[in-house]
């Protein structure tokens, strides 16, 4: 009998060791499972632009007095601290040069303090699994790779290399349209058999949490191409429209819901060559990552505040481009237009290339050095700008030139340094007429007068000048 209950005892206990032992197996595996996932987290984009973020605040903001450092190494962190705060300010303003050195510093933090490695780099972006690449991520490796060899004609390279400008039919739409659809990107990418190494990999993660912290966001890279121009917010339904679909139609909100219709915040388009395309497998994502990049891209030299009660800022960027922004309620949603002009390309013999531009082109030198009274006009991209540009290169040097702008765009003395040429243009408290006023007691002999004029800019003329274009 004593036997029997030693064995059944035996057997309890044994049961219980065993339960107590899954127990255990189970949590330690619990444990592990939850530091793989904190460990995938800790590298993913969210993680690492919150860790630069903080860095870089703590770098502006430290009182260097208090850290006891020596008189050389103080003055030297103080260099730092003061180049540093000037090129995120810069950077925000379209400065390549200041854009490269807060990538360079994030490069750094990144690599050096962050512990990013081979290893874990991949954990921000799948690079070694394309299937789970998104089409924005395959754009950002395609364009870092083409930027390696053709520098800032990157997309022009590319959109020539596969035809992507061409019109063609897409799915929900009845007519041809300009778009590069995220099914372009995806097959281009397979076609390009890319190999990346750990430091192109850093640099495209680099790239993404810059143009989330200081950049323009999906268009940073865009932005800097030479390209006719960008723009946001143009297409799709505005945020206030949700509202009034949830009342009337909830089958067509929860397509919005599930991105199968564009919003506000999907539209990217660039102006090429032209042709407005739309970049379908490009999005901000949200409304107010749309609006963060509304509020900063025209901010070059103060041009005041954006507001509900002055709805528009028309201003240019660092690099000469001018832009435009509107803001609700003035618009309907929050948009941005960055126009570019080329100012080496500007010649009559680069734009007139059809049959029989050699008389065109005779012509219009002939205009400009009998310094004839000439107007310019046309519809909104049709090419006035770049066509003047062409046409002062021919106007004898031994005129002065005086230009009337709403913003700067020209930018004569870029091309011209030894001229003499002085531009004016609107502000809030002198207008046109006031500045073509001022220009008149100059001593200008060629006048050059840049308006809107309902749908189109027209170059105007003025009398009281031997010439005026």
């Amino acid at each position: 009998m004593n036997m029997i209950n030693m064995l059944a005892i035996l057997l309890v206990l044994a049961i219980a060791g065993f339960l107590v032992f899954r127990v255990l197996k189970a949590r330690k595996n619990e444990e592990v499972e939850e530091d793989v996932e904190q460990d995938d987290k800790t590298y993913s984009l969210e993680k690492m632009e919150e860790f630069v973020r903080r860095r870089l605040d703590e770098i502006t903001k430290i009182n260097l007095y208090d850290i006891g450092l020596s008189e050389e190494e103080l003055r030297r962190r103080k260099n730092k601290k003061y180049e540093l705060k000037k090129a995120l300010k810069g950077c925000t303003y379209g400065d390549v040069n200041d854009k490269k050195y807060v990538k360079e510093l994030i490069f750094d933090l990144l690599s050096k303090e962050y512990g990013a490695d081979e290893t874990n780099i991949s954990k921000a972006i799948p690079f070694d699994i394309p299937s789970l690449l998104t089409s924005q991520d395959k754009f950002d490796i395609l364009i870092y790779i083409y930027k390696q060899q053709f520098g800032y004609e990157a997309l022009t390279e590319l959109i020539k290399k596969y035809n992507l400008a061409a019109l063609k039919y897409v799915a929900g739409e009845a007519k041809p349209c300009y778009v590069i659809t995220p099914e372009e990107i995806d097959d281009i990418y397979e076609k390009e058999d890319i190999l990346l190494n750990y430091e192109d990999k850093l640099k495209i993660v680099t790239q993404r949490i810059y143009q989330s912290y200081k950049g323009y966001s999906s268009i940073d890279e865009i932005r800097d191409m030479n390209i006719d121009g960008v723009s946001g917010g143009v297409s799709g339904l505005p945020e206030s429209f949700l509202s009034q679909v949830a009342q009337t139609d909830g089958d067509y909100l929860d397509q919005i819901l599930d991105n199968k219709v564009p919003r506000a915040c999907d539209a990217i388009w660039i102006f090429f060559q032209g042709k407005s395309i739309r970049l379908a497998f490009l999005s901000f994502g949200t409304e107010s990552e749309l609006k963060r990049v509304c509020q900063n891209i025209y901010k070059y030299n103060n041009p005041g505040q954006l507001s509900d009660s002055n709805g528009y800022k028309i201003n240019e960027m660092k690099d000469g481009s001018r832009v435009v922004v509107v803001r609700p309620s003035m618009s309907e949603t929050w948009a941005f237009f960055v126009r570019k002009f080329d100012v080496k390309r500007a010649t009559l013999e680069q734009i007139i290339t059809y049959d029989g531009k050699e008389d065109a082109i005779d012509l219009l030198k002939y205009l400009v050095k009998g310094a004839r009274i000439i107007s310019l006009t046309g519809e909104q991209g049709c090419g006035k700008t770049t066509m003047l540009m062409a046409m002062i290169e021919n106007i004898y040097e031994t005129m002065n030139i005086r230009v009337q702008e709403t913003a700067f765009e020209l930018h004569l003395r870029k091309i011209y340094p030894t001229r003499n040429i002085l531009s004016f243009r609107e502000t809030e408290t002198v207008s046109g007429q006031e500045g073509l006023d001022v220009q008149k007691k100059t001593d200008g002999s060629v006048n050059i007068i840049r308006r809107g004029c309902n749908r189109s800019r027209s170059i105007l003329d003025d009398t009281s000048s031997p010439s005026c274009i």
